[in-house]
């Protein structure tokens, strides 16, 4: 039986057009329910962030769509993009990396935990009820009110320590 709070490894063969697909269709359906506008866009970065299991940065965004769509997009603009994104709970930034990375889960709103590979950057969310008990536990001992919440740990994939 497999442990809801820890995901596939990213490194295993998959339908990852699926994936994509699904955090589409998945933002599309958020979206219309807050009755927010998911322009071509914001689908765009959408799609790019997916493209893979490692995070992306902005300006790589901006050279994709400058190399792939022939859109001269201006920084700002992506930025936006990214920040509505944040906003609906559609992407998690990763700060350590100063990039971003499609959330998994996003019809529930949830901080992020994520183990990141120092070598390969690829990044698996997790979502684990223990942690985020933890974290609580913790701030109510220390009298603390807890307003964001980003877990991010960096080690070795399993890939890049079989192929050390």
């Amino acid at each position: 039986m497999s442990d809801p709070s820890m995901p596939n490894d990213p490194h295993q063969p998959h339908d990852h057009s699926a994936c994509v697909s699904g955090a589409l269709e998945s933002a599309e359906n958020l979206c219309e329910r807050a009755g927010v506008r998911f322009t071509a866009l914001r689908k765009r970065v959408l799609e790019l962030v997916w493209a893979s299991h490692k995070p992306l940065g902005a300006y790589d965004i901006l050279d994709t769509l400058a190399r792939e769509d022939g859109r001269r997009a201006a920084p700002p603009t992506v930025y936006r993009a990214l920040d509505f994104l944040l906003e609906q709970g559609l992407v998690h930034r990763i700060t350590s990396l100063n990039a971003f990375m499609g959330c998994s889960s996003p019809e529930h709103r949830h901080q992020g935990q994520f183990l990141i590979c120092r070598q390969c950057h690829v990044t698996i969310e997790l979502d684990s009820a223990g942690i985020r008990q933890a974290i609580a536990n913790s701030a109510d001992t220390a009298d603390f009110q807890i307003e964001a919440e980003t877990v991010e740990i960096t080690g070795l994939c399993a890939y890049c320590q079989a192929a050390a």
